[in-house]
């Protein structure tokens, strides 16, 4: 059976090089006893690759159980997967096989591996490397003969890094990785898979077909589609059933699609060009790391003089290019806080150190964010004329931002 006729056999859509890829070596790994560990996002289709495997392989006609780990409860998790005896713990009320019994001679997928308890990967390690178990409460070693798929959606590396996952378990599972592409990676296929669900939903509850237009089908390509084909799927049913209109615009399309994740797309089709929005805290570390800056040419200005041996004012009188470039465009409001020095900074240059010998009255400078804020966005205003889209791309804010913040610190 080559790619395609499993496509057909199991409704899988697309023809993205990715999913080729997986499928043939799901196509490939089949016929084996070995165990595969299926990883992907969730969403992404990973029971559909375990089902190809099972019935793919020479225990096609023997049992095949589905469990997802993550769903049962830890305290009794070894008892669905390997069984119990009457009276092993509260409410044991008689014997019970686990899925490993009851699947004997066919398949067992473990969905959401990952999520297993320290206690029971050592029990599955042994399964996977023996056959063999133990039901709780029993002391009795029992063989299974059944082939384990297991599947995961988080990053086991870095689960065996953290200590939350075996690693001799890790190693054995992957024996065969299996990966499955997001939806993301498959754009190709969005428009096709789509199309294939409105169909199958206007069928269903007897309605015309749904349509897209070319808007829509650029957003439905764009979008990042976090929850996968699950997430696509969704869309698609609601649309069939709540939409009137049966021809979809963009307009439309992104109404179903979560707003917190808008922010996915390359760009917004009503601003084509617009610049993203950015927040306080953007201009807040500008104007953190523009103080950052003056404080290093100061430190440079200073050490200068004194490496010089000289006086404030004959300094400036030499270089007043530096002093230019240093205060260049800053602009005091009328009511901050100012630094004002009586007499100009000495320095004398005893032979063993440098002394510095001042008569100068400090007032503290004003911290406020707020008036520094004003103080970025008048000196960018001052610096472009008061041209706004030039101090905007200079502040690295969007004119709107900047246009709001003028008006909320009355700089008009």
């Amino acid at each position: 059976m080559d790619v395609q006729d499993i496509k057909q056999r199991f409704g899988i859509i697309g023809s993205s090089p990715l999913l080729n890829r997986a499928i043939d070596i799901a196509r490939q790994v089949a016929p084996t006893d070995i165990t595969v560990l299926i990883t992907g996002e969730s969403g992404s289709g990973k029971e559909v690759f375990s089902h190809i495997i099972h019935h793919l392989s020479a225990r096609k006609h023997g049992p095949f159980i589905a469990v997802n780990c993550g769903a049962i409860p830890e305290g009794t998790i070894d008892s669905e997967l390997f069984g119990h005896e009457k009276g092993s713990f509260t409410g044991a009320h008689e014997a019970r096989k686990g899925y490993f019994e009851v699947v004997n001679g066919g398949t067992i997928f473990l969905d959401e591996v990952g999520e297993l308890p320290i206690g029971t990967q050592a029990r599955l390690l042994r399964v996977l490397e023996t056959g063999e178990y133990i039901r709780v409460g029993s002391s009795k070693v029992q063989k299974t003969d059944a082939r384990v798929i297991a599947a995961t959606n988080v990053d086991m590396f870095e689960a065996v890094q953290a200590g939350k996952f075996r690693e001799d378990l890790y190693y054995r599972l992957n024996t065969v990785p299996l990966k499955i592409p997001p939806l993301r990676d498959r754009k190709e296929d969005i428009h096709l898979i789509f199309r294939k669900f409105v169909a199958d939903f206007s069928d269903k509850y007897r309605s015309p077909n749904v349509t897209l237009d070319e808007g829509a089908v650029q957003i439905l390509t764009n979008y990042s589609w976090p929850g996968n084909v699950r997430q696509l799927k969704n869309i698609a049913e609601q649309i069939a059933v709540l939409e009137r209109d049966r021809h979809i615009t963009a307009q439309t399309l992104l109404s179903y699609i979560p707003s917190e994740q808008t922010s996915n797309f390359p760009m917004r089709l009503s601003q084509q060009g617009q610049k993203e929005d950015f927040s306080e805290r953007d201009i807040l570390y500008k104007v953190l790391f523009d103080m950052k800056k003056d404080m290093v040419e100061l430190k440079k200005l200073v050490i200068d003089i004194i490496q010089n041996g000289e006086n404030v004012s004959n300094y400036a009188a030499k270089h007043p290019q530096v002093i230019n470039s240093l205060y260049k465009d800053i602009e005091m409001p009328a009511n901050d806080a100012t630094l004002t020095i009586q007499q100009p900074l000495s320095v004398s240059r005893p032979a063993d150190d440098y002394h510095l010998t001042h008569d100068a009255e400090e007032v503290e400078e004003s911290l406020s964010l707020v008036d520094k804020e004003a103080d970025m966005i008048k000196k960018a205003l001052k610096k472009h004329k008061g041209k706004r889209k030039a101090a905007s791309e200079e502040l690295g804010i969007s004119e709107r931002t900047l246009y709001r913040k003028i008006k909320e610190l009355n700089l008009n």
